[in-house]
């Protein structure tokens, strides 16, 4: 089947979302040197940064999130591709200040490997900077190696907590402790029922049958836990819930976040669905949902399915999870 999108030339789909979206929101980000999405009103300088990179289409994520609370930089490849080490670099030079950065990575090999390259350099350059590796994927197992697990929704909370912790004025290694505390504690599982496909070319990114589901899949369609059966609402929250309430230790008594994250072409309807089981077997087991939110934050295209994300939380978490941001895909007021 032909490929139906609204595109133009598939070699300037980077660049012109990018005019699109920066356009849309001048009162918040601007685009700086062809790929670099920036607050459009600058943080202090004695505040810390957060900085992030990504490839582009999964759109809001992740330069949806730059702006007051949230983050400074965001640093876009191509389609699914991590940006270069330079323009990495570049971002952190623009970055740099007194307070310092944090430079939050989703663990992906493209980008882990950018990353460490642009770390290296920015360390010669003496650019006062810690990085952060997102790996909530429990795919792999809870307990499977960090470079196994990778980095999924995860990411986008992360951004919030640890800059409302830079907004309020934290040291970089107080944000970093902060950010450190919150991954820790935090847990997703994804699901596919369809493929996306790439818009570059309309090839699908992976092949799955009109009658099967997979639960643990990857955002690019990495292999998961195993293909089963379509199940029902409650029988995949039940699934998925479970195994998250368990990767991140909560018990009775406990505080959770929950994220429900849609991958592009799964309905609001579906996911609200799914969420009153979530909410139904937490509280089965005196898990309580502080807070809670559904919606379509990091996507893939067309791909049908959803990231299912959890995190333990405390007061202190909360008070950060509460704080005031202003970007065009969160607004906390």
């Amino acid at each position: 089947m032909a490929m139906k999108k609204f595109i133009n030339d598939p070699n300037d789909l980077t660049a012109e979302l990018l005019e699109g979206y920066c356009s849309a929101y001048k009162n918040k980000v601007k685009l700086e040197s062809g790929k670099l999405v920036v607050r459009a009103t600058p943080k202090s300088q004695d505040k810390v940064a957060i900085v992030t990179l990504g490839g582009a289409g999964h759109e809001p994520a992740l330069s949806g999130f730059v702006g007051e609370g949230m983050l400074d930089i965001s640093v876009v490849g191509d389609i699914f591709a991590a940006p270069g080490p330079p323009k990495v670099l570049e971002a952190l030079k623009m970055a740099n200040r007194p307070a310092g950065i944090l430079f939050v990575v989703l663990n992906h090999a493209g980008d882990v490997m950018s990353a460490n390259m642009a770390m290296e350099m920015a360390e010669k350059e003496g650019i006062n900077v810690k990085m952060i590796l997102t790996h909530e994927d429990i795919a792999p197992g809870a307990d499977a190696p960090v470079e196994d697990r990778r980095g999924l929704v995860g990411c986008v909370p992360l951004y919030k907590v640890a800059g409302a912790a830079a907004e309020a004025g934290k040291s970089l290694d107080e944000v970093y402790e902060i950010a450190k505390k919150f991954n820790d504690n935090m847990a997703t599982l994804a699901v596919a029922l369809k493929p996306a496909t790439h818009p570059s070319n309309g090839e699908e990114i992976f092949e799955l049958a009109d009658d099967e589901m997979e639960i643990g899949m990857g955002q690019h369609g990495e292999a998961g836990t195993g293909r089963s059966p379509m199940k029902t609402a409650d029988e995949t929250a039940e699934i998925m819930v479970t195994q998250l309430a368990q990767a991140v230790k909560a018990k009775s008594g406990d505080k959770v976040l929950v994220w429900l994250n849609g991958a592009g072409a799964t309905t609001l309807m579906e996911l609200f669905i799914v969420y009153r089981r979530v909410e139904q077997v937490l509280a089965e087991k005196g898990i309580e949902v502080a807070r809670a939110d559904i919606d379509e934050y990091l996507t893939v295209q067309e791909m049908g399915g959803f990231q299912m994300f959890v995190a333990k939380m405390d007061d202190e978490l909360l008070g950060y999870w509460d704080a005031t941001c202003d970007t065009p895909y969160m607004t906390v007021r």
